[in-house]
């Protein structure tokens, strides 16, 4: 079993964003010693949770501080840019660390709608109803492999070179896994957002899957929340700062992650516990060897060989603590320091 790490760059209450990003570093250097496969950086605009708002800047700056792991975005908000300058900026990081490189490609606003009006602004931007041939045109820009009647056939993605990114396309949904099947990409499954179906949506994606050159075969990583501890009383404690987070987050409120206290101090209401309740299914929280039993039957039901792990709680040691014992409970080879 693979097991990779999905990095949103949480903000903690009484920390800053500044704090956030030089966690998402430290903890890559961490988790690649650790043996983990990728290290993905997640995207989004305007919160106050959440401090990921250029991937694309940070991949380079966590693969020039990391030796072995793959590094890549999970994923760029495709619909927000330019196929060509999201070609250009990954080949540009696939020429200064060949071989390491993941394009995750996504189309959810990654923002409120208001920010996302900001993102598009200009009067080139595109609809959502035109990310399938955004998505084509990435892969043709990568492979200076565009159709011969397309109007842009003459622009090569610089810098060229013998090797390109790995392209995956991520979703929560039937769509992006149908895009990802017809264009013969790797898939990447949200359960952490969606949790209900999701096995039944990657059988849809082998069936309908169709070879690519690069990619004969089909391959689906699936993305889970999961934290572990020492003891079941611990996880369950630092578990409740997400918990109380994700239920503000449904109120619209983007504020920073709560310490487990406050979560415990919070008045919650019917609502509130009906929201706990829906939300229990996206999250594994205890000790190793019970989140391990979890993980791979989550991965037997999804029949893949690699699990994408989202970890946050408020005590950054304790996030690094639980990305440890999964790493024992998998047994995972450690590497070298970068």
């Amino acid at each position: 079993m693979r097991l990779s790490v999905l990095d949103q760059s949480p903000i903690r209450a009484g920390a800053t964003p500044a704090d956030a990003i030089a966690e998402s570093v430290e903890l890559a250097r961490i988790c690649d010693r650790l043996g983990y496969h990728r290290y993905w950086l997640a995207e989004h605009h305007a919160s106050g949770g959440l401090a990921g708002a250029a991937p694309e800047i940070l991949i380079g700056h966590i693969a020039a501080a990391t030796k072995d792991i793959r590094v890549g975005s999970g994923g760029v908000m495709l619909n927000h840019y330019s196929s060509l300058k999201v070609a250009e900026t990954f080949r540009m990081l696939e020429t200064l660390h060949p071989g390491r490189i993941d394009l995750g490609l996504g189309r959810a606003p990654g923002s409120d709608q208001h920010t996302m009006q900001a993102l598009r602004a200009g009067p080139g931007s595109a609809s959502i109803d035109y990310y399938p041939r955004q998505v084509l045109d990435v892969i043709g820009f990568m492979a200076n492999d565009l159709e011969e009647d397309h109007p842009f056939r003459d622009i090569v993605a610089q810098p060229a070179g013998d090797t390109s990114p790995e392209v995956w396309l991520l979703g929560s949904s039937m769509d992006s896994a149908s895009y990802a099947a017809h264009f013969g990409l790797p898939f990447s499954f949200a359960h952490f957002i969606t949790p209900r179906g999701g096995d039944m949506v990657a059988e849809a994606y082998r069936n309908r899957y169709q070879p690519s050159e690069r990619h004969p075969e089909p391959h689906i990583n699936v993305g889970v929340f999961a934290l572990a501890a020492d003891t079941d009383e611990r996880a369950q404690y630092l578990i409740k700062s997400r918990n109380l987070w994700l239920i503000r987050l449904m109120k619209g409120e983007w504020g920073p992650f709560p310490t487990p206290e406050e979560a415990d101090a919070y008045d919650y209401g019917p609502q509130d516990m009906a929201m706990l309740e829906a939300n229990r299914g996206r999250s594994i929280a205890g000790t190793p060897d019970v989140v391990g039993r979890q993980l791979r039957e989550l991965a037997d039901s999804y029949q893949t060989d690699e699990l994408t792990i989202v970890t946050i709680s408020h005590d950054f040691d304790a996030r690094v603590r639980s990305y440890e014992l999964l790493a024992e409970e998998f047994g995972l080879t450690r590497r070298a320091a970068a």
